[in-house]
């Protein structure tokens, strides 16, 4: 039952800011299951870094999971935070959705972040169970597919064992979303994090695909001091170039691609590969002319 004295005139949801989702999780109902993120090493990452990372006690989600349906009991979408929830073990994800499926009888869909790793480790057959019980989206930051700039950045994953535990949660019919961050390898290793970038979607096969663009909200000095050593961040031009090279290099069957992050100079959307000569056009257009193309400025992107 619900302990009236603990969810009374408040919002029945403990938040923990900073809350990120994705923007694609707009209209969803939000749960914190695990508080900042396992990993929480990556350079060019800030969303968590002054959360140390913890699981939130599964019976305050419960709880959380009950009054929340009190007040939006037609809920269809729910994500669940922070940064990778997907470390928990089957088990206690399976409990969670158990919940979720009993308190919002319409939900259609639960999504979540994840590592490739927190996906290898559990087996087929708990993937499968997880996506039966409503798990049916999972966001990926894989960032790059180059393992020089994932190693650079400390990112916990490489070419392979991302392509290993995502291939893995598509065996189990989860869909997934992954993101690359544009300018990640700097101007030294642009062009190769762009082909291998490609490379590694394309043995996935993503769903859904983003480009995000590297951004320095503590300024590119605190970003330089994590990453250890010298960095040149890339221009504009030299930035949509990059993408430019990536999406050339990319061959996908029927990936929804977006390029609508706050972050983002040039919005971008279609589908890969029926569109992508389209989205070249339209990159290729903002890089000859930049005054024309409604390129969001540096001030504009929110970040």
């Amino acid at each position: 039952m619900i302990n009236e004295t603990l969810f009374s005139n408040k919002f029945p949801i403990n938040y923990e800011e900073p809350l990120f989702r994705p923007p694609s999780e707009a209209q969803s109902l939000i749960f914190q299951v695990t508080i900042g993120c396992a990993w929480n090493r990556c350079a060019f990452c800030e969303m968590y870094s002054k959360k140390t990372f913890r699981i939130k006690k599964e019976e305050e989600v419960i709880l959380e999971i009950e009054a929340a349906s009190k007040l939006y009991p037609d809920t269809r979408r729910i994500f669940l935070a922070d940064g990778n929830p997907m470390v928990l073990s089957a088990h206690k994800l399976l409990r969670i959705l158990k919940a979720i499926n009993l308190f919002f009888p319409k939900i259609n869909r639960v999504s979540t972040y994840a590592l490739p790793s927190d996906i290898r480790s559990k087996t087929p057959e708990e993937l499968i169970k997880l996506k039966e019980a409503g798990l049916k989206l999972i966001y990926v930051g894989v960032e790059s597919g180059d393992d020089e700039v994932l190693l650079r950045n400390n990112k916990s994953e490489t070419y392979k064992s991302t392509v290993e535990g995502l291939q893995k949660a598509k065996d189990a019919g989860i869909r997934l979303s992954i993101m690359i961050l544009s300018g990640l390898g700097g101007k030294e290793l642009s062009i190769q994090h762009a082909v291998h970038s490609a490379k590694i979607v394309n043995a996935i096969q993503p769903e859904l695909l983003s480009v995000l663009v590297l951004s320095f909200p503590f300024g590119e000095e605190h970003y330089q001091t994590r990453l250890g050593h010298a960095f040149e961040p890339m221009t504009i031009e030299e930035q949509l170039k990059e993408v430019e090279t990536f999406i050339s290099e990319t061959m996908l069957e029927s990936t929804i691609f977006r390029s609508n992050h706050a972050s983002n100079y040039l919005e971008l959307a279609g589908v890969l590969g029926k569109d992508k000569e389209k989205l070249l056009t339209e990159i290729r257009y903002a890089i000859t002319n930049p005054d024309e193309a409604g390129l969001r400025p540096e001030w504009a992107r929110g970040l």
